[in-house]
């Protein structure tokens, strides 16, 4: 089968969901440091990487938790309007929105050139790499023309979703329209668009991705693409146990294990095989899965041939 057979045929036509948790940044950033040497916090750092500590040995006693999204939602119990929330949330978005990919190709770059069209990546990651990469990959695929002028369906990237929100999107609730935070654009119909900064913290007791529009828009476009996907790639998403609403979420999809005896799942994880597999139990059928600790020995990286390799690191260089 040549590349082009396979890119309009397998599957017959359906497509490949790519599921991104934390670890798929933290792989990517130990691989290739972030470009300003700042470092990728995790839920149970956060708080002296970003620079939070005077705000958090100042709360009240009984808010203190060694995991800052539990520590989050008792902070928002007390008052979701206060001076620290708003101080915490305007601090973690500077954070992130200075991050920049480094110049040379990264895990992100051969994520976005091993997929097609009809595929989706969805992250729950606040980082700006998916929209980076995604970005600086596109004339790989449209040939230098705009995405506009292309006329052929798998001359696209894949798609990207922003399942928690994303430092790099913005979202105008008047046009229902997103693009680059804080940029303006103008609609097909020339309404002008202010994208706004998209919320990132949410409290883990007060869930809800039906409130916010734009994240209301990722999860169905995501429900959607899971019903019909042959093969799914879950990369460093550990389903936490505080996520209660987005698991449901993602089986409410995925339907009955039974029914998805010809799908595929893969688990990239350096958490012991069994450890992952237990996590996501309720979406394998059977023997129906791969298990891999490096994203260089899953099905997508086996799409990226030596040239390609080579063609990417000479652009970017």
């Amino acid at each position: 089968m040549t590349r082009e057979e396979e890119i309009t045929k397998v599957y017959g036509g359906k497509p490949h969901v790519v599921i991104l948790g934390a670890g798929a940044s933290i792989a990517s950033t130990r691989r290739n440091p972030e470009a300003t040497g700042k470092e990728l916090p995790s839920m149970y750092n956060i708080t002296d990487v970003v620079g939070l500590r005077d705000i958090v040995d100042a709360l009240p006693d009984g808010v203190y938790h060694d995991n800052f999204e539990i520590l989050y939602s008792k902070l928002y119990d007390l008052n979701p309007l206060s001076s620290e929330i708003i101080e915490i949330n305007k601090r973690i978005y500077d954070y992130f929105s200075g991050m920049k990919l480094p110049v040379e190709p990264t895990i992100y770059d051969y994520l976005v050139l091993s997929l097609r069209a009809k595929d989706t990546i969805a992250t729950f990651n606040w980082d700006p790499f998916l929209h980076q990469a995604w970005s600086r990959n596109q004339p790989f695929f449209t040939e230098g023309r705009s995405l506009r002028e292309c006329d052929n369906l798998y001359q696209f990237p894949p798609k990207i979703l922003f399942l928690h929100g994303c430092v790099s999107i913005g979202y105008d609730a008047t046009h229902d329209a997103s693009g680059p935070s804080k940029y303006n654009a103008y609609t097909a119909n020339g309404d002008l668009c202010y994208f706004e900064p998209i919320k990132l913290l949410y409290p883990v007791t007060h869930k809800d991705y039906n409130v916010d529009p734009y994240i209301k828009s990722q999860w169905i476009r995501l429900q959607r693409d899971l019903k019909e996907a042959k093969r799914v790639t879950v990369f460093g998403y550990s389903a936490p146990q505080t996520d209660v609403e987005a698991i449901d979420l993602l089986k409410e999809a995925w339907g009955e294990v039974d029914a998805r005896a010809y799908e595929q799942f893969e688990l990239i994880d350096i958490r012991k095989e069994d450890d992952v597999k237990e996590s996501w139990n309720e979406f394998i059928h059977s023997h129906h899965y791969d298990y891999h600790k490096s994203f260089f020995d899953c099905s997508l990286a086996n799409h990226l041939d030596e040239l390609l390799k080579v063609i990417i690191i000479g652009v970017f260089l």
